[in-house]
């Protein structure tokens, strides 16, 4: 006498089956996108509603960083083997650190005036080496551009350091636009690719 075996009935039909890969990495992907764009464009709103909050919370997290890394400069000068004057200028640089970021914590205008000349100095000098660098190899791509943004980034410094105060509160209006406008764009793409994976076959 034979046996049938049948396969029991789960109640799952063709639409109901697991989910490859794919389409998981896909459906992951777009609730991340969805997620950060979300943020960012909470925080840009946040940002042109309250900007004078907005610079106060960046100062002090600036000076908690300058704080931060002037105690790990201090510890790299205790706890290292590097030669004397490493040392030194470690400490001295550690010990800077911490006396500008215990100078945030006086009040909010003298952390936003060090953090727009901490950045305008970045940009000075970072505008010069790139414009020098473009302008001494002839073989660089894009050199003209290359040049062009450095003597932007430098004009840009050298601004932020003549007049910091207004020059912060500018980029920080500039900066609320962009976070509104990259927190729209990554909301819409979300959703395209949410789409797109229900396209996908099953099981893939």
């Amino acid at each position: 006498m034979t046996q049938t075996h049948e396969r029991p009935h789960d109640g799952r039909t063709g639409t109901d089956l697991p989910r490859g890969p794919l389409r998981t990495l896909a459906g992951a992907a777009w609730q991340a996108l969805l997620l950060a764009g979300a943020v960012a464009l909470v925080l840009g709103v946040l940002v042109l509603v309250w900007p004078g909050a907005s610079l106060v919370a960046a100062g002090v997290l600036f000076g908690l960083y300058l704080l931060f890394s002037g105690v790990m400069q201090l510890v790299a000068a205790f706890g290292t083997h590097a030669t004397t004057s490493l040392r030194v200028l470690a400490f001295i640089s550690g010990a800077l650190s911490i006396l500008l970021g215990l100078f945030c914590f006086r009040g909010a205008t003298q952390s936003i005036l060090l953090l727009a000349l901490w950045i305008g100095i970045g940009w000075l000098f970072r505008g010069i080496t790139q414009t020098v660098a473009a302008a001494s190899d002839p073989a660089m791509p894009a050199r003209g551009w290359q040049v062009f943004l450095g003597l932007v980034s430098a004009v840009a410094g050298a601004v932020l350091i003549v007049s910091p105060l207004e020059s912060v509160a500018v980029l920080t209006l500039l900066g609320g636009i962009w976070l509104i406008a990259v927190g729209t764009a990554e909301i819409v793409t979300a959703f395209q690719i949410r789409s797109r994976a229900r396209r996908l076959p099953p099981g893939t």
